[in-house]
Order: structure tokens, then C-alpha cells, then sequence
């Protein structure tokens, strides 16, 4: 399973990329249940460096606020995985850097830290563009931890790719 999930998300990668060249954008990442793996996936393609900003791997709390700017008080009143969270996670990330457009991903991997409210699988994912606006979105993953991560990388790609090509209201 391991060498189609890198095919994948490598094939995702590269269409994503190929959008984002097309369209004269770049991107940047915060990144927390993927930990990187978003920024890595786009990194493996040759010439990211055209339509790749940064990657900001905010796994805890606090990095969620020193790097991004997040007020601490959303956290506390929603949870770190959350829309608003990572919503503000994607308006931080372009706020700070000149990246055009960016993905932000908090959930639960697992297999343990899940809830009632938030059961392990939850991932909140939200894309941005400074012209196209926010689009969030909840996901319930199931699988182990690496499938969950798996799925959350891929959707990010779709989102992004889905919030770029859709036509204007």
C-alpha cells in the first residue's frame, strides 16, 4: 500500500502543481495532523520551487499562535481542530508571507485523542485564495493513522485544485 500512496499523491501533487504554474500562483502550507506531508508532497515535484512558498508545521497549540498569529481564545473555545481554526490557520499563512493561496489541515490521526464530539478520523481542512476566498471543509477519515493522514493530503490537493477551477457566481 505504501508505494501507491506515494504514486498518488505524487500524480496529485503534480496536476496541483501544473494548476498553480498555469495560473502563476504559489502556495504555502500549515500544516498540523500532516505534519509536513503536504509540503513534502509538493516539494518532491520538480520545479515546485516556481509555485512553492513555505510550509509552517504548527502541530501544537502554541506554534498554531507563534507562527501563524492565531488568537489563543479560538483554540480554547473550538478546539484545535476546528473550521475556524483552520480557517484562520490559511488567513494567517498568507497574512505572513506572500504566498498567493494556502492549505491548512488540523485533525485527530489517532489512534488515540478522539471524542465523542470529535472522534479520531475528524480532519478540518481549509484552502484559500486572496481572490477566490476560503473554502473549509470536515472530513471523518477511517483507517489507521497513516490513512487518515493519507486521505488528508489528498483531499487538501482536491480542495485547493477544486477552489481554483471553479467558475466565478
Amino acid at each position: 500500500m505504501t508505494f501507491q500512496i506515494e504514486v498518488d499523491i505524487h500524480l496529485m501533487s503534480e496536476q496541483l502543481g501544473a494548476l498553480l504554474a498555469e495560473r502563476g500562483l504559489v502556495v504555502g502550507t500549515a500544516e498540523s495532523c500532516t505534519g509536513g506531508w503536504i509540503a513534502q508532497a509538493i516539494t518532491a515535484v520538480p520545479g515546485s520551487s516556481a509555485w512553492f512558498h513555505s510550509g509552517f508545521v504548527t502541530y501544537s497549540n502554541q506554534s498554531k499562535v507563534e507562527q501563524l498569529g492565531l488568537d489563543p481564545d479560538l483554540i480554547n473555545q473550538h478546539g484545535a481542530v476546528s473550521k475556524i481554526v483552520v480557517e484562520n490557520m490559511v488567513t494567517g499563512l498568507i497574512d505572513k508571507t506572500t504566498a498567493d493561496c494556502a492549505i491548512a489541515t488540523s485533525g485527530i490521526a489517532g489512534p488515540s485523542g478522539g471524542t465523542i464530539d470529535k472522534p479520531v478520523g475528524t480532519v478540518w481542512i481549509s484552502v484559500g485564495d486572496k481572490a477566490k476566498g476560503l473554502m473549509t471543509r470536515e472530513f471523518l477519515f477511517t483507517g489507521d493513522r497513516e490513512e487518515v493522514r493519507f486521505q488528508s493530503v489528498l483531499e487538501s490537493f482536491r480542495l485547493l485544485e477544486f477552489l481554483l477551477t471553479r467558475s466565478e457566481l
